[in-house]
């Protein structure tokens, strides 16, 4: 019992100096809700190169993740403005940055799974994005994933979902024989397929559709999404506090509206994109 209390305590107090550190000044906080209330300022960590999510434009970043950031807090806050302090965080560094307090808070595509469960607590969802391909926009032979066979499709360094085209579950979902094609990022395999040195990209829906809309009109999104990717808010490690807080804006961020404007601001008129219409359910904060 002494412990296990013990341990309790040594937690909190570590949370809490990792909270300080991250623009907490002389003050630490317990909980990044806390920080938000007392500091009125707050380290909130985002893509940088993912056009309308997450991009890098002047002296802050935009997009759909940044917006829906900014409402988030603001709610957390009570209505009140909160100072935010933008900090790139790719996939590579988003758990190490919420573990030592580099930022406090993640919206950046982060899909929910039970693997980053056991280092990351998780608000949300606030929306749900799907596995789906990006042709270019007068290709008439790809209408769907099990079109790709036999297709050049891109490897984008870091990221598996080309696996879920290539290869069997459980590591992977249609187990299709297309060729791939590597790549440093999505952006390069997005100069790839404009230059038809590949057929088609294929990650997550959102993703594609702000590099579609980024280019004009020259690609189109299949609309044929086959898995799920919940977007989940990152919290250090038991800030369970802060995930019940974050989960009540998120819902009320849905039901007045501002999610579905959100949306439509960023990704509205997407040729084969299908937006969400409705709050996904909680995941539950642990």
């Amino acid at each position: 019992m002494h412990m296990r209390r013990a341990g309790a305590v040594l937690s909190v107090a570590a949370l809490a100096a990792s909270l300080a550190a991250c623009g907490g000044g002389d003050q630490t906080y317990a909980t990044v809700m806390e920080k938000v209330q007392g500091a009125s300022k707050i380290v909130v960590g985002t893509k940088w190169d993912q056009p309308s999510l997450g991009l890098k434009a002047g002296n802050e970043p935009e997009g759909f993740d940044v917006d829906v950031a900014k409402a988030v807090v603001k709610e957390m806050a009570g209505g009140k403005d909160v100072e935010i302090e933008w900090k790139e965080s790719a996939s590579s560094n988003r758990e190490p940055f919420l573990q030592n307090g580099t930022v406090d808070i993640i919206f950046a595509t982060y899909s929910i799974t039970e693997e980053r469960k056991g280092k990351v607590t998780f608000g949300g969802p606030y929306v749900i994005a799907h596995q789906d391909v990006m042709v270019r926009k007068d290709d008439t032979s790809i209408n769907s994933p099990q079109d790709l066979k036999g297709k050049k499709i891109c490897k984008a360094a870091g990221s598996n979902s080309y696996k879920r085209i290539t290869d069997p579950p459980p590591d992977g979902e249609l187990d299709i024989d297309a060729t791939t094609v590597d790549a440093a990022n999505y952006s390069e395999c997005v100069q790839k397929l404009g230059g038809s040195n590949l057929d088609a990209v294929t990650t997550d829906d959102l993703i594609l559709a702000g590099f579609a809309k980024q280019a004009g009109g020259n690609f189109k999104v299949l609309g044929q999404g086959f898995t799920d990717e919940k977007y989940g808010i990152g919290l250090k490690k038991g800030d369970t506090k802060t995930c019940e807080a974050v989960n009540t804006a998120v819902k009320k961020l849905w039901d007045n509206g501002t999610m579905k404007q959100l949306l439509d601001k960023w990704f509205g008129g997407i040729q084969g994109l299908k937006l969400s219409e409705a709050a996904p359910p909680a995941e539950g904060c642990s």
